[in-house]
């Protein structure tokens, strides 16, 4: 088919479609006339893609029937169903992209909190840096496993979430410079390992273990995947492949982005789990038990739903009927 001969015959009912399209009150007339310009310009898109792919004139066109559809359809579909298909399919199949990048980051972070506690423990002359031996004694006998009990249970547990959800979003949101989220991945790990550090000089490392581990495990966690999804959508643009860097950038932060959500609703049980387990005097193996459960339930939602919505096509990006046409172009 020769397409530019098959725009020149067309191209002054596609005007036609924009221009009605554009029109928020159609009279009745109008809204016909519309109906059926949309069904055969569906017909012309469909052709276009079939004979010669991706072009110009097609994004024209395919931009042209988006609006005319919103303009008679307003949603996709109902709310929930939407919701649905977001919590479903496009959030895991977003956090599903980032597995392996997650582990790495949580290696590297161990890496640099050994490295810490290490050289803290080994050397008298570093240790001494941190303070002095009255406020070092007190945070590690008092404080740290007084800071659980600090504040009422709801009070604290709001405090937490809306603090570590604050961090993630600003490692998905930041992580286009490239170097806000290995600046927040060594701070992280740095004050790990200081407080492991001043926790085994005092005798009490088996304290710093025990009062993280039932809402850690999920917390840190999430935090390792919101500085993945920010190192990737940095990558997006670093090394865009065939697509470019607009596209790139364009396509990978709408994915990512979605993840803030779901870390919200993770980072909300650790601090639910922070706020009332952390706390009480319940046997350890029940605390650190409901703290792994957590985990696990998140790990399933990213490793399982998420492998299942990757093999069906979604990579988190949402639709094109939501997005338009993933070319913005000029004819």
């Amino acid at each position: 088919m020769d397409l530019d001969a098959y725009a020149a015959a067309h191209g002054a009912e596609w005007d036609r479609l924009a221009l009605l399209a554009r029109n928020r009150r159609p009279s009745g007339p109008e809204a016909d006339e519309l109906i059926d310009r949309y069904q055969t310009g569906a017909s012309q898109l469909a052709t276009i893609r079939s004979t010669v792919g991706g072009s110009a004139q097609g994004e024209h066109l395919s931009l042209a029937l988006w609006r005319a559809r919103l303009l008679f359809t307003g949603v996709r579909r109902n709310p929930l169903r939407a919701l649905t298909v977001f919590a479903g399919v496009q959030l895991p199949a977003a956090l599903y992209r980032v597995r392996w990048l997650t582990l790495a980051v949580a290696f590297a972070t161990a890496v640099i909190a050994s490295a810490y506690f290490v050289w803290l423990t080994s050397d008298p002359r570093a240790f001494a840096t941190l303070g002095m031996p009255s406020d070092l004694r007190a945070y590690a006998e008092r404080d740290f496993v007084g800071y659980y009990s600090a504040s009422s249970e709801a009070g604290f547990a709001a405090q937490v979430w809306t603090n570590n959800a604050w961090i993630a979003a600003q490692c998905i949101v930041f992580g286009i410079l490239g170097i806000w989220v290995p600046m927040v991945v060594f701070s992280n790990a740095q004050s790990l390992g200081i407080s492991a550090a001043v926790m085994n000089h005092y005798d009490r490392l088996d304290q710093f273990f025990l009062y993280i581990s039932p809402h850690g495990q999920l917390e840190l966690y999430a935090v390792f995947l919101a500085a993945a999804a920010g190192l990737m959508i940095a990558w997006s643009w670093i090394a865009p492949g065939a697509r470019t860097r607009a596209q790139a950038l364009a396509q990978d932060g709408r994915a990512f982005f979605t993840v803030v959500v779901g870390l919200a609703v993770a980072l909300l049980v650790s601090g639910i789990i922070e706020g009332f387990v952390t706390r009480q005097d319940w046997p350890w193996p029940l605390k650190i038990g409901i703290g792994t459960a957590a985990l696990a339930a998140f790990l399933v939602y990213q490793w399982v739903l998420g492998r299942r919505a990757a093999l069906a096509g979604e990579t988190g990006d949402l639709e094109e009927f939501e997005t338009g046409a993933r070319r913005i172009v000029s004819v």
